[in-house]
């Protein structure tokens, strides 16, 4: 059978032992020292206190006196008693030089031979010593009774009992014993506390703690996603660089709620939620970013883990790419739309109708013409008219016709530097697709759009041909999640559009609005400010909007 052996101790938990075991010798060592000490102290002061005693009852003139007398006890033991009372001794013995008591405590042992020695006193000296009489063992002083002449008339012993100095020593030993009881004491709770403090900090000391937190700022504050943790009262205890820049706060927000921080309210919901959540996308002031949240539990919620990555550019790119990828699909049905064209041509051709075949072709290419032209017409902005012609052949490809109205005028070089092109195709595009997603399968489904600078603003609108916009949802639109519109098959939800719009808009001081189109259906408008103040087309124009998708 295998005997387990008990695991070595820490470093620190065997220089403890050792300074317990070292307290623990040198406390004894002390005490047994300090008691034998204050047991000699205490005998040698007996000793003096009973000599002190001895011989001012053997100077005492009425002891003399009474030495001689025919009845020395009738006068002495009272004496005596008295003295034993006020001097605190245990017994003052007088007697005769022959060892015979006059008095005694017990007044039996008067008259009998006094137990002990008096042999130096007979020559006139007076001595201390310890001895056992008739009281127990005691410490005496024994010194003589001389008359004016000199002779010994007498002895006089006085004494205290060792009794009565063990219980004087017991009483400072006892005091002693609860010092060192309380110096124990101490360093046991010194070891629990510490021995607490070492299994909350995990086993690390305070160097080590130092360290750790010096790597823990650092930590903190080089990476570049935003970390946030939250209290179990979802109170701030700590945010580092990363999260005050995606979040867009400012100051001292350590102790703080959630609710405090002026973020918007389905990002707020988001951290004050009790369950994990998982890359979920929000919209702050003018960033984009990923949610994650992982609660803290210890068998209590003690707080929430909150990460937060930037993903601003990846969002603006992924709907650059959903443009690109309507723009191949609408690419691929003019392919397959021309090759039936250049079929007919061809066919026509064979059949020996070639006047037929050039006014079909003819035909075909007036059409695309015209449609460039009256776009470029419009809007000679590039961006935005490379924009439409895509938009309008993806359109075309889901049936929904969609146009430019004649309030349309937008010159090239309106556009101010500090209005990236990327951001107008973020708001325009958005509105379009939404728009074309709300009229298809409508009576003459129609998307139209109005792009014109009136004075110091750009206006820009798209309107739809579908059930439009319910009043009671206008302020809930613009919202991230909201949407009336079943999840997107591929997983990616729903309820973005407009937000992302609504953050461009706001991120540029300008203002986006929903409202009734006047041949039924919705219409948004979007001003932004210009950096120069510009009139390309009519002031008061009837600005249209597009659906996005909440519905």
């Amino acid at each position: 059978m295998r005997i387990p052996w008990p695991r070595p101790r820490s470093l620190a938990g065997q220089l403890f032992a050792v300074q317990a075991v070292l307290i623990a010798v040198v406390v004894a060592g002390c005490a047994l020292f300090s008691y034998l000490n204050a047991r000699e102290q205490a005998e040698d002061a007996a000793a003096r206190q009973a000599m002190a005693v001895a011989r001012s009852v053997a100077d005492s003139p009425s002891v003399r006196a009474a030495a001689l007398a025919p009845d020395p006890s009738a006068v002495l033991q009272p004496y005596a008693l008295g003295v034993v009372r006020d001097a605190d001794v245990d017994f003052v013995t007088i007697m005769n030089p022959q060892g015979i008591r006059w008095t005694h405590p017990d007044p039996s042992q008067i008259g009998r031979h006094f137990v002990g020695n008096t042999a130096p006193a007979l020559r006139g000296e007076s001595f201390t010593e310890t001895y056992t009489g008739t009281l127990g063992p005691s410490v005496r002083a024994v010194t003589p009774i001389e008359d004016d002449d000199k002779r010994i008339v007498g002895l006089v012993s006085a004494g205290i009992k060792v009794e009565a100095i063990s219980e004087r020593v017991r009483g400072q030993l006892t005091v002693l014993i609860g010092v060192a009881g309380g110096a124990l004491l101490g360093a046991v709770g010194t070891y629990v506390i510490n021995a607490r403090l070492r299994r909350h900090t995990h086993g690390m000391n305070a160097a080590e703690l130092s360290r750790m937190h010096d790597y823990h700022q650092a930590a903190l504050h080089a990476v570049r996603e935003g970390l946030l943790l939250l209290d179990g009262q979802y109170r701030v205890a700590l945010i580092n660089d990363g999260g005050r820049e995606l979040l867009g706060v400012t100051g001292e927000v350590v102790g703080s709620s959630v609710a405090e921080l002026g973020l918007p309210a389905p990002l707020t919901g988001a951290l004050l939620a009790s369950e994990p959540r998982v890359d979920e996308v929000h919209l702050t002031a003018d960033r984009v970013v990923a949610v994650n949240t992982s609660p803290v539990t210890g068998g209590e919620r003690r707080g929430t883990i909150v990460t937060l990555r930037d993903v601003t550019e990846l969002q603006s790119l992924m709907g650059e790419l959903d443009s690109e990828r309507g723009f191949t699909q609408a690419l691929r049905s003019q392919a397959h739309e021309a090759a039936n064209r250049l079929h007919t041509v061809v066919s026509l051709i064979e059949l020996g109708r070639a006047e037929e075949a050039v006014e079909f072709a003819t035909a075909e290419l007036e059409l695309a013409q015209a449609l460039t032209d009256q776009v470029v017409a419009a809007v000679a902005e590039p961006v935005l008219a490379a924009l439409l012609l895509g938009k309008t052949a993806q359109a075309n490809e889901r049936g929904v016709e969609l146009v430019v109205s004649e309030d349309s005028c937008l010159d090239d070089g309106v556009l101010p530097p500090d209005l990236p092109a990327r951001d107008l195709v973020t708001i325009l595009g958005n509105l379009i697709d939404n728009a074309v997603d709300a009229a298809q399968g409508s009576v003459r489904a129609r998307v139209t759009v109005t792009a014109y600078a009136a004075g110091s603003e750009l206006v820009l609108g798209v309107a739809d041909t579908g059930p439009g916009v319910d009043p009671a949802h206008a302020g809930l639109v613009f919202q991230r999640g909201f949407s009336t519109k079943p999840s997107d098959p591929a997983g990616r939800g729903r309820g973005l559009g407009l937000a992302l719009v609504r953050q461009a808009v706001q991120r540029h001081g300008g203002e986006l609005s929903v409202a009734e189109a006047v041949g039924g259906g919705a219409e948004f408008e979007v001003r932004l400010p210009l950096a120069r103040g510009t009139d390309t087309g009519p002031a008061s124009a009837g600005v249209t909007g597009a659906l996005d998708d909440v519905r």
